[in-house]
C-alpha cells in the first residue's frame, strides 16, 4: 500500500537544519548506509520538497562551491514547492509548483505507480500535507546533538490524536530512528 512519508533527520532538540539551512551538524553523526535509507529509497516512487531543500541540494551536491558536483541524486520525479524561479537540473525530472498540496499529491500518487511518496522537507511543507490529511508516516533519525535554534522538524501541534510510535532503532552511536504512524481525528474528512 502506498504511503506518504516524511523521512528526515533532526537534532535532539527538534531542528532539521540550522537557521542558515546548514546540515554540517548531521554528517559526522553516522553513515547513511547504516540507516534504513537504502531500503527506504528503493520503495519511493515520487518525492516533494520545498525551495530551501532544493537549493541545499543544488549548492551542496549538484553544484558545490568547491570541488566537482555530482548528478541529481534521485531517479524519481520530484516536485519542488516554490514561489520563486529556481534553476533546473539538466536531465532530472523536476517539476516546480506552488499552492495547494492536494492536487500535487494526486500527481505524485499517479507518477509513483503504487510506490511510496517521500516528503523530503522542509517542516512547513510537510505540515501542509498533514493539514490536508495526506501524511501517513514520519520516520525521523534523531541525532545526538542540540542546535538551540534552527528550522523546526514539523511546526504543527499534533496532540489529539497523538502520533502512534511504530518502531525505535539505534543507528550507530549517533542516531535513534523513530517511526510514527500519523493518525487523524475520526470525525475528519476522508484522507483520499
Amino acid at each position: 500500500m502506498m504511503r506518504t512519508q516524511f523521512y528526515t533527520a533532526s537534532s535532539l532538540d527538534g531542528f532539521i537544519a540550522t537557521e542558515a539551512d546548514s546540515l554540517d551538524w548531521l554528517f559526522p553523526l553516522g553513515d547513511i548506509n547504516e540507516t534504513s535509507y537504502p531500503q527506504f529509497i528503493q520503495e519511493v516512487g515520487a518525492l516533494a520538497m520545498g525551495a530551501a531543500t532544493y537549493e541545499w541540494l543544488l549548492n551542496n551536491i549538484v553544484q558545490p562551491k568547491s570541488g566537482p558536483g555530482e548528478a541529481w541524486p534521485y531517479d524519481q520525479p520530484a516536485w519542488v514547492f516554490t514561489s520563486r524561479r529556481l534553476p533546473p537540473v539538466p536531465h532530472a525530472d523536476i517539476r516546480f509548483v506552488q499552492g495547494d498540496v492536494r492536487p500535487v499529491h494526486e500527481e505524485m500518487r499517479v507518477a509513483a505507480n503504487g510506490r511510496n511518496l517521500w516528503l523530503l522537507g522542509g517542516g512547513d511543507l510537510v505540515g501542509q500535507f498533514y493539514d490536508a490529511h495526506l501524511l501517513d508516516e514520519i520516520i525521523v533519525q534523531i541525532g545526538s546533538v542540540t542546535l538551540g535554534r534552527g528550522k523546526p522538524l514539523l511546526p504543527r501541534r499534533i496532540t489529539a490524536p497523538a502520533l502512534k510510535l511504530i518502531s525505535v532503532q539505534q543507528v550507530g552511536h549517533g542516531f535513534a530512528e523513530l517511526r510514527y504512524e500519523v493518525l487523524y481525528p475520526s470525525a475528519s474528512p476522508e484522507k483520499r
